[in-house]
C-alpha cells in the first residue's frame, strides 16, 4: 500500500461491507430473539442463529480493522467459464428440486458442475461422487435426523 492511499483514510469498500455485515447480524439476531420455538432438552433450534450472528459481527468488525490497515485486497479477474458452470449447477439444483427430481439428483448435478467449474474434467465421475454424497446426506437427514428433504423418485426408494 502506498503512502497516498494511507493519506486518503479508510478503505471505503471495506467499511461498506463491514457496515452491511453488522446490519445483517442485527437482523439475524433480532429474528433469533423473536423465535418462540423451545427445546425440552439440549440447545434447541434458536442457538444456530445466534452463532451466525456472532460470526457476522466478527466479520463486520474485521472489515473495519482491514479498512484502516490497508483495505481489502484487490480482486483478481473473474473466470467467466468457471462462474457459468457454477451458476449452471445452481440452476440445475433449483430446477431439479422445483420439478420433482429430488435432492439426490440435484446435489449430484450441483457437485459435478461445480467440480467442472473448478477445472476438473471427469464430469461422469464427479456426477457419481455427487450422487454418493447426495445419497449419504439424504439418508443422514431422513433416517438419523428425521428431517424431510425434497423427495424425487430416488428418495422414495429409501423412505
Amino acid at each position: 500500500m502506498t503512502n497516498e492511499t494511507r493519506a486518503q483514510g479508510a478503505d471505503k469498500p471495506a467499511l461498506i461491507v463491514g457496515v452491511l455485515l453488522l446490519v445483517v447480524a442485527f437482523f439475524v439476531g433480532y429474528d433469533a430473539s423473536q423465535q418462540t420455538i423451545t427445546s425440552t432438552y439440549g440447545i434447541g433450534p434458536t442457538a444456530m442463529p445466534y452463532v451466525v450472528t456472532c460470526g457476522l459481527v466478527i466479520l463486520g468488525l474485521s472489515h473495519f480493522v482491514a479498512a484502516f490497515r490497508g483495505g481489502l485486497p484487490k480482486p483478481e479477474a473473474a473466470d467467466n467459464k468457471a462462474l457459468l458452470w457454477i451458476v449452471a449447477g445452481l440452476v440445475c439444483l433449483i430446477g431439479c428440486i422445483a420439478f420433482g427430481g429430488g435432492f439426490i439428483i440435484a446435489i449430484a448435478l450441483l457437485f459435478a458442475c461445480t467440480a467442472r467449474g473448478m477445472g476438473r474434467q471427469a464430469f461422469a465421475i464427479d456426477l457419481a461422487i455427487g450422487f454418493v454424497l447426495g445419497l449419504a446426506i439424504f439418508l443422514t437427514f431422513a433416517k438419523l435426523l428425521t428431517l424431510i428433504l425434497p423427495s424425487g423418485p430416488l428418495e422414495r426408494l429409501f423412505l
